[in-house]
């Protein structure tokens, strides 16, 4: 019986690639590199910057540069945090239906805290989540499944009775390694790739379909 859902938030709760990519743009523009469209950038969002600058610069960590230009990016994407980031539609009705059926919900993401929180207040939704598990929270992130562990903790309900909601690999791998059960938010961005073979319990084209599991 399912006692409570976790969700990923970039790509999963809210689409935050029209925040990232204007962040990723900006730096391009100050190197006098044209725009990327958003078709390009979006496949990559949930890598955070490590994905857009992967796109954006053919740059990795550990490469020179990296670190500075890393820095630069995510000091633009504090500043516009929630310029264009939405709900994703079906998504504000998920929650009110959770909440109907006194079923608390959280987020466990990768993003850290300090964009995290803030992000969730200006989307006012920051005070509704039962528990926000950052990238930082704990030392770990995901595929490790101790994020989601901490979340489970945190709502004091055991693992197996909780659903992890998200939209990559990692997403569905730390929910397997932290035995909960898994859906794949199709409408995310899925890193580019089909998630037909990653192993989830379920893939889920819209948020409404998740009730159906519960």
């Amino acid at each position: 019986m399912i006692k409570a859902v976790l969700f990923d938030l970039d790509g999963t709760l809210a689409d935050t690639a029209p925040d990232l990519g204007y962040a990723l743009n900006r730096l391009r523009s100050t190197r006098g590199l044209a725009p990327l469209p958003l078709a390009a950038t979006r496949p990559f969002t949930s890598h955070g910057a490590r994905g857009l600058l992967g796109v954006g610069f053919n740059l990795q960590p550990g490469d020179a540069g990296y670190d500075a230009l890393r820095e630069e990016f995510l000091a633009i994407y504090t500043e516009n945090l929630c310029r264009e980031t939405r709900l994703f539609p079906g998504m504000p009705e998920l929650l009110d239906a959770l909440e109907a059926r006194a079923l608390p919900w959280g987020v466990v993401t990768n993003k850290q805290e300090r964009y995290t929180l803030p992000l969730l207040e200006q989307l006012g939704i920051g005070r509704r989540a039962a528990c926000v598990i950052g990238g930082d929270t704990t030392g770990k992130s995901k595929p490790s499944p101790e994020p989601l562990l901490a979340a489970s903790r945190a709502l004091k309900v055991e693992p197996a009775a909780c659903i992890f909601v998200g939209d990559d690999r990692h997403d569905v791998e730390a929910g397997r390694a932290a035995g909960m059960k898994v859906a794949v938010a199709k409408w995310g961005y899925l890193n580019g790739n089909d998630p037909e073979n990653w192993n989830a319990d379920w893939l889920i084209e819209k948020p409404q379909d998740l009730l159906r599991y519960l």
